[in-house]
């Protein structure tokens, strides 16, 4: 009965791995298109048996150009096939279409949404057997604000051979993004090929900007005329017309830092569950920023009160691009090590930024944490007290002194000042008496006391940290190295080393410092000093 529960157990569990691992998705190249042209579908399975069903698109599309390709990868001894299916896609009338989602096998895709523009005045812009068209998704961009400019180069013949270029404006940048997207589309009842360019366009300054029109040098197949004249290919150059923009300046009114943009998010996407004093926890912030790159985004910080430390690491960056603009998210963890328990707040960060689609001021924040902080061990046990724990006591307030104190610790603290005063008129006043000076106290063991460096181990930094270990030494050594020399044991030279690659090398510092904590949890242990040689003569006046 156990074999076959264990069997049923495993059975279910191999069945909930490859559901899980099952991945099919769907994506278009372009999600806006004009009537008249194609937007190719695209959908990726790693499902081996079945093909998309495309029943569903035939009420709104015609379908052509059907493909398919398969992809067979291997990643850490497991092998994964996967198939990517490609379908054109003309819409019989403009509007706003739902693509549903497509089956494939068992496997569902996700709903995309399809905006077909109508074709205003098409017949106009076709010049013959090729020309070049442009278009930019913000004709009025402000300074700095990212824009789409988009070259398509028509062509009603095949192309043999050929160069598109595309000049950068003065005073501007133009940086080409992603690959060329190819398609058809019917203008004044002519089937073009179309080639299309993406680039980010960014002004540097405000007024007019003149963007020069792309070119085109190339040759197509010649027609049947040509054939007869002995020559099969057709010389192709065209220009496009120039496309006039109008800049605009910062807005008096605009915060700065000056970030042009249309959307930005923030989030928290680890906030700890359970603090606790002298203990790293872990606060990761996200920004995700549609129309710029990480490079225009400011820093992300927190910040808090008094009675913590917080230790950022650098931020992780993913930047990609949607519907022509740059998109940026940035990701960043803060370690913070709280100094006594009780209520810690914790500000999130705040950042402004210029709305260009509405034109306005905007700013993103998140909403405060407030962590509850329990004692931890050691000098982190007990909590602080309360004020009102100290106006109940019977503490009072003495000028000078911080805090409150109790009336009989103010009562001997002034009896051992009378009691100084009076052995010190006393010593004056017998000025003959011989008196046998006290012994010199022998000096402590090491610069540092124990309870002190454990607190630097919770609370300081990397630096306050190897002082401290350097104090425990005695007399102090001045340097890591020199108290690794002087260590007998090989997990406190490892930890030394640790704590060095933490510091100068780009190490784990949290890593560093558990394993400095552990390591000298019972104090330093010191190699043993040489014996040392006896005299060769006895001594002179031996001790009695």
């Amino acid at each position: 009965m156990r074999m076959a529960l264990r069997m049923i157990t495993m059975l279910v569990l191999l069945f909930a791995a490859v559901v899980a691992q099952a991945q099919t998705r769907a994506w278009l190249d372009r999600d806006r298109i004009a009537m008249g042209e194609t937007a190719t579908l695209n959908i990726e399975t790693d499902q081996l048996i079945g093909v998309p069903d495309y029943t569903p698109l035939l009420k709104d599309f015609d379908l052509s150009g059907h493909s398919s390709r398969r992809e067979v990868e291997s990643s850490n001894g497991q092998t994964r096939t996967r198939t990517l299916y490609a379908v054109a896609l003309r819409p019989m009338r403009d509007g706003v279409f739902g693509i549903p989602a497509l089956r494939v096998r068992n496997q569902l895709t996700q709903p995309l949404t399809l905006t077909v523009a109508p074709n205003v005045a098409a017949a106009s812009r076709a010049r013959g057997d090729a020309f070049i068209e442009s278009e930019v998704d913000d004709p009025d961009p402000y300074v700095q604000q990212p824009v789409r400019f988009s070259v398509r180069l028509h062509s009603a013949i095949p192309l043999i051979s050929g160069q598109l270029d595309q000049a950068a404006p003065e005073g501007a940048t133009l940086q080409r993004v992603g690959d060329d997207l190819q398609y058809s589309r019917e203008i004044g009842g002519r089937r073009y090929f179309v080639l299309e360019r993406r680039y980010l366009l960014i002004a540097e300054r405000s007024g007019t900007l003149t963007v020069p029109g792309a070119r085109f040098r190339g040759h197509g197949v010649g027609d049947l005329f040509d054939e007869l004249l002995g020559n099969r290919r057709r010389e192709l150059d065209t220009v496009a017309p120039l496309r006039t923009m109008h800049v605009r300046a910062v807005p008096a009114n605009a915060p700065q830092p000056w970030l042009p943009l249309r959307d930005l998010r923030l989030r928290y996407t680890a906030t700890p569950q359970q603090v606790r004093a002298g203990e790293a926890t872990t606060v990761a912030v996200e920004a995700v920023a549609d129309g710029a790159s990480a490079a225009q985004l400011p820093e992300l910080q927190l910040t808090m009160g008094d009675g913590a430390q917080v230790f950022p690491e650098p931020a992780r960056i993913d930047e990609s691009f949607a519907a022509g603009r740059p998109q940026a998210t940035v990701t960043r963890r803060f370690s913070i090590v709280p100094a006594r328990a009780g209520t810690l707040r914790v500000t999130g960060p705040r950042l402004a930024w210029w709305d260009v689609t509405a034109g306005a001021a905007r700013t993103a924040t998140l909403p405060a944490l407030s962590l509850q902080v329990a004692p931890g061990v050691g000098n982190f046990a007990t909590p602080p007290p309360t004020d009102a724990a100290n106006a109940d006591d019977g503490r009072i307030r003495v000028p000078g002194v911080q805090g409150r104190i109790l009336p009989w610790a103010l009562a001997t603290v002034l009896f051992a000042i009378l009691w100084f005063v009076t052995l010190w008129w006393g010593l004056h006043r017998q000025p003959h008496a011989t008196t046998t000076p006290m012994a010199a106290a022998p000096p402590a063991t090491g610069g540092t006391t124990r309870a002190h460096f454990k607190r630097v181990l919770d609370a300081g930094d990397l630096s306050e940290i190897a002082d401290s270990l350097c104090a425990l030494a005695s007399p102090p050594v001045d340097s890591l190295d020199e108290l690794r020399g002087r260590l007998d044991s090989e997990p406190q030279r490892a930890a030394i080393d640790m704590l060095q690659r933490a510091r100068w090398a780009g190490g784990d510092a949290a890593v560093a410092r558990t394993a400095v904590r552990a390591a000298f949890k019972r104090g330093p242990q010191w190699r043993p000093s040489a014996p040392s040689k006896p005299e060769p003569l006895p001594p002179l006046y031996p001790p009695t």
